[in-house]
């Protein structure tokens, strides 16, 4: 049976593992993809990762996530992380929805289920000993700056927004900035350097602005509402932060040691507008130093529908709460090989089953 992970090497990694392996220590990054239900498939990994690996060898670490990476960091950050992302991953695939709702109740069920995955558990996630997480947002400016929630303003903004990403992502650049929630110890200085078009505001996380921070980096235009006027923040909407980082485009090479991406695919897009824009692709220089590993394309053929969980499935299931409840759950638990492979790898790497 071939392997349900591919693995994916920065030339700078590869050197480094193939001269000295690869142990807890070595890793100082942990990124996490937007993409909602796609990053469900990632559950196995995350619990074996957080939860018996890098508590092996404790060190700063930088978490950073946009939308369910967000959250996923964030339960990277409990006292008990396994307990939180098996937490995360009941909660987001339960939820149900009528067959019509609007932005506003979606936003209500989306903050319930936020509360239920924090359940009094926020404070851990800013007093983490070790880890220091990042939560992405995107800030609306210009025509984003004042859609006050009415939908016509605020598809016509994400119009322009879109027609100008088409031409060039510095065009989107007048549209929203970066806004990163970072841990109060951690200024978030790799990032305070300019490496793209996007202005860039730095907010320190606290108990008053976590659930809103996180909240705001996984509401999706038109889906849900922005969150507006977040604790601590400049004033005015937060959309989700895989708007500007929906792969996490993001200068890493910057850090002497390594990074370890668990990915839904094995390639990096900047922006979610860039989706159906093949060429926009990260650099190399950006995975100089990573270690991406995804899910395999036979591991995925073996999944129902022969993919990954998405948000279209919301739609494909309509009201069949029940069938869709039990795909996604039946992914999340074949996402256990994904981590058991992934143990076996880092235990005695194997160059040749790596992509450099």
């Amino acid at each position: 049976m071939t392997s349900p992970i591919t693995i994916r090497l920065g030339p700078r990694a590869a050197a480094r593992i193939a001269k000295e392996g690869l142990q807890p220590a070595d890793i100082a990054i942990v990124p996490a993809a937007a993409g909602g239900p796609k990053g469900l498939i990632l559950n196995g990994i995350d619990q074996w990762l957080f939860g018996a690996w890098l508590p092996q060898a404790p060190r700063e670490l930088r978490l950073i996530g946009a939308s369910i990476g967000a959250w996923r960091m964030a339960a990277a950050a409990f006292a008990d992380p396994a307990a939180a992302f098996r937490r995360l991953a009941h909660h987001y695939t339960h939820q149900t929805y009528p067959a019509k709702v609007d932005a506003a109740y979606v936003t209500n069920k989306v903050r319930e289920l936020l509360d239920a995955f924090l359940d009094g558990h926020g404070a851990e996630v800013l007093r983490h000993p070790h880890h220091r997480v990042s939560v992405i947002t995107a800030r609306g400016i210009g025509a984003l700056a004042n859609t006050g929630d009415v939908r016509w303003r605020e598809m016509a903004g994400f119009l322009l927004a879109a027609a100008g990403n088409a031409v060039s992502r510095a065009r989107l650049a007048g549209a929203m900035e970066r806004v990163l929630f970072h841990d109060a110890r951690d200024s978030g200085a790799w990032l305070r350097e300019s490496f793209d078009a996007f202005d860039a505001r730095f907010v320190t996380l606290d108990d008053a602005n976590l659930r809103d921070a996180l909240l705001a980096s996984g509401s999706i235009p038109l889906v849900l509402q922005a969150v507006r006027d977040i604790a601590g923040a400049p004033p005015g909407a937060y959309w989700d932060g895989g708007l500007i980082d929906y792969h996490l485009h993001l200068p890493y090479q910057r850090d002497a040691d390594l990074v370890l991406y668990p990915h839904f695919t094995d390639h990096i897009v900047p922006g979610w507008l860039d989706k159906s824009l093949p060429w926009r692709r990260a650099s190399d220089a950006c995975m100089d130093n990573m270690i991406l590993v995804s899910p395999s394309p036979d591991f995925v053929a073996r999944l129902p529908n022969r993919k990954l969980p998405d948000r279209n499935d919301f739609k494909a299931y309509g009201q069949d709460h029940a069938a869709r409840i039990r795909d996604w759950t039946f992914a999340i638990g074949e996402s256990e090989r994904m981590a058991e492979a992934l143990a076996r790898w880092i235990e005695k790497p194997d160059m040749r089953l790596a992509t450099i």
